[in-house]
């Protein structure tokens, strides 16, 4: 990276392994640095695939120390980061921790026979937590045993659209979905609203998974009506959402939500059911348009297709307002970066 030591402010430590993380990473990064932070960003080297979670968290948290180490190994940043719990789980120096959710939530049984002991270790250690959400900080209560002060919830910035009434772009895309983790995510479910729904000539676009993947995992597929494109740049997929009238979730636990947001923010509707976990976009669901949220999904989607809110894409706009940029921004300059190193003021740099 060459940075020399006296320049880094901030370690970024990242996981990287989903394309949400890595947004949030590159995110988070920028608006450090505009509040006048230096700021090195280390991202772990994607492991080889294994068949169990417990394998697939020890390998990434392996990787997370590595890219940490190499950095650590030429500079003496003044803080660090470890952006998500798993990236901290194996922290060749400790550091404040970034989280959607807890691994004790979305990691039960003998999926987390590890990394839950470690993590509640960690997360007592850290000497600031930084949850996505109050969600994930409700989460991780029971762990941080009363250490709530320590925390500061930091939501994942999103880029909030401008939008006037007479540039609202075409909404050719009748629906769109999420298959990263087509279990996680509900696919099924999302197939099978679809399919008691739609009306010829509707189509249903699915993302983050290839069709290949889909197959494999048991799911079968109709030509007419359903195009699978796999995963895609941050970029593209928000030029989707601002093409697509519906967002269809069906997700069987959500940590945080970062497409609905985003689909949100493009003003797109959000058609989900009630799921466990943070899912902050749920409530703003709920708030937006309470026939689009429960477990009817096929009769929500012909709400959202037939009868939409006219004012559904404004109403959004405004209260996703603590989730953009300039949101985040405030936040990391006024609150993150004094906490983190002391008395600060973007303008002069760190104070002596």
């Amino acid at each position: 990276m060459g940075e020399r030591a006296r320049e880094v402010d901030v370690l970024l430590v990242g996981l990287g392994s989903t394309p949400g993380l890595r947004g949030a990473d590159a995110e988070l990064a920028r608006s450090l640095q505009r509040a006048g932070a230096q700021v090195a960003l280390a991202t772990a080297a994607p492991p080889a695939d294994v068949r169990t979670l417990m394998l697939t968290d020890l390998r990434w948290a392996r990787a997370a120390r590595r890219a940490a180490a190499v950095v650590l190994a030429r500079a003496a940043p003044r803080a660090v980061i470890y952006s998500s719990t798993t990236a901290a789980l194996l922290w060749p120096r400790p550091g404040a921790i970034r989280f959607d959710a807890p691994a004790a939530a979305n990691r039960p049984g003998r999926h987390g026979l590890w990394q839950r002991p470690l993590e509640q270790r960690r997360l007592r250690q850290a000497p600031l937590l930084l949850p996505w959400s109050a969600g994930a900080l409700a989460e991780a209560g029971a762990i941080i045993d009363g250490r709530a002060e320590h925390a500061l919830v930091l939501p994942a910035p999103i880029e909030l659209a401008a939008r006037s009434e007479t540039d609202a772009p075409q909404r050719d895309i009748t629906a769109l979905t999420y298959a990263g983790n087509p279990h996680k995510k509900g696919f099924d479910r999302v197939l099978a609203a679809w399919r008691a729904a739609r009306r010829p000539g509707e189509r249903l676009l699915v993302v983050g998974s290839s069709h290949q993947a889909l197959l494999q995992a048991g799911f079968e597929l109709p030509d007419e009506d359903i195009d699978v494109v796999g995963s895609l740049p941050a970029e593209r997929l928000r030029t989707l959402l601002r093409r697509t009238r519906v967002l269809l979730c069906a997700p069987r636990r959500e940590d945080y939500g970062l497409i609905q947001l985003e689909a949100l923010a493009d003003g797109c509707q959000l058609v989900t059911n009630v799921a466990p976990g943070p899912y902050v976009a749920l409530a703003l669901a709920r708030e937006l348009d309470p026939r689009l949220v429960g477990e009817d999904l096929a009769t929500a989607l012909r709400a959202a297709l037939d009868a939409p809110r006219v004012d559904y894409a404004q109403c959004a706009t405004e209260l996703l307002a603590p989730f953009g940029r300039a949101a985040a921004d405030r936040l990391v300059a006024e609150e993150l970066l004094p906490r983190l190193l002391g008395e600060w003021d973007g303008r002069r740099g760190p104070a002596n």
